[in-house]
């Protein structure tokens, strides 16, 4: 399922990169996310529990931050297994200025799924993605308002700190 579009988050780019690459962000703003730990530089591991229709489930896995272009782009690349399925994707962000005080964020990328979560059909795949797409972007730019402005953002991201966030 190819997945693509773009939000406005409104903080400056170098802000939005710095949330975007931040776990305990991250982790608040990913629908489902229970955990969210570095493994490694720009590697984490992540547990999230995910509702489709009548089917649920955690799923546990990586995501992983490659091709970084601070503050421009990064490629977002996801994996992970349950007893519902798999989901795998891979995504571009690419991150451009709207005035001093607003960021695009468009983003294309591909998800792949299977097994019982893959048999609700594609319609429904459709909408719920672009739903989870939509509370992650609405999260973030609550987040992106609560941050102070400035390309520092959190310091999370290179303490190693690890992040954990509600279920839902």
């Amino acid at each position: 399922m190819k997945i693509s579009g773009s939000y406005a988050v409104p903080a400056p780019r170098a802000q939005t990169y710095a949330l975007l690459q931040d776990p305990v962000v991250l982790a608040k703003c990913m629908p489902g996310t229970e955990r969210l730990n570095r493994i490694g530089d720009d590697h984490y591991e992540m547990k999230m529990k995910m509702v489709i229709a009548a089917i649920s489930g955690s799923f546990e896995g990586t995501v992983r931050l490659a091709d970084q272009n601070p503050p421009e782009s990064f490629r977002l690349v996801m994996e992970g297994a349950g007893k519902i399925g798999f989901v795998k994707g891979e995504g571009l962000l690419k991150l451009t200025s709207e005035g001093d005080s607003a960021t695009a964020v468009a983003y294309e990328g591909e998800v792949h799924v299977g097994g019982s979560i893959a048999a609700v059909g594609q319609r429904l795949l459709d909408a719920t993605s672009k739903m989870i797409l939509k509370n992650f972007f609405t999260k973030l730019t609550a987040e992106a308002s609560k941050a102070p402005a400035g390309p520092a953002g959190s310091s999370a991201t290179s303490t190693g700190a690890a992040a954990s966030g509600p279920a839902e």
